[in-house]
């Protein structure tokens, strides 16, 4: 999110007069020109990348938890279900919050709390919705409006209102499996221990009667 609002102040600052001057250029600018714009140019690209890796990094570190929480309902949880439901065109937009719902419900959380996490994951999925719809209207405009991202306010706004939920939810199934399943270790542990053997006595020597 950091990476994302950088880019939209930088969008705000200077993005309409560099997408001007690139435009006027021929996308092409040579000699003084370059020289007028290759720091804004530079600073541009430095953002994108960034924002194209944190993006990566972020998606990579949701899925691997969202994999991990499935096995953690069930040891044999595949993780292809969860590629799907993320990557299909289509599937992708009503996939992933079943997925998510049902880790939740594996994880045998007090019935009374199903009204909030079902209050909670709805917003999430409405907040990413949201964020889609407003990201893929700006990029069909782009080309209109002069910008260089078409990213603004609302879409940065939609962003985080749908990151901080979905750590919410991340947050509420983590915590109802730490405690459902926090306690079967060290109870199986302590089985284990009560249950042992005693050792063996050692025998007296032969001849020593005592």
């Amino acid at each position: 999110m950091l990476s994302l609002a950088a880019l939209v102040v930088f969008e705000h600052g200077r993005g309409h007069s560099l997408a001007t001057q690139l435009a006027s250029f021929g996308g092409r600018p040579r000699g003084a020109d370059a020289d007028a714009v290759v720091g804004a140019v530079t600073v541009f690209a430095v953002l994108i990348m960034l924002v194209a890796v944190t993006t990566v990094a972020a998606a990579a570190a949701y899925l691997t938890w969202l994999v991990r929480a499935r096995q953690a309902n069930s040891r044999s949880a595949s993780p292809s279900p969860v590629a799907w439901a993320w990557l299909l065109p289509g599937v992708n937009l009503v996939a992933p919050v079943l997925l998510v719902d049902e880790v939740w419900r594996g994880s045998r959380p007090p019935l009374d709390r199903r009204p909030r996490w079902l209050a909670l994951l709805g917003a999430w999925w409405l907040a990413w919705l949201t964020t889609l719809a407003l990201v893929t209207v700006r990029l069909s405009l782009d080309s209109s409006a002069g910008d260089l991202t078409g990213i603004g306010l609302p879409e940065l706004l939609s962003a985080s209102v749908a990151a901080l939920l979905c750590a919410c939810t991340v947050r509420d199934v983590t915590r109802i499996q730490r405690s459902t399943y926090g306690a079967r270790p060290r109870a199986r542990l302590t089985g284990t221990v009560t249950h042992l053997p005693p050792p063996p006595t050692e025998s007296a020597p032969l001849g020593n009667t005592g």
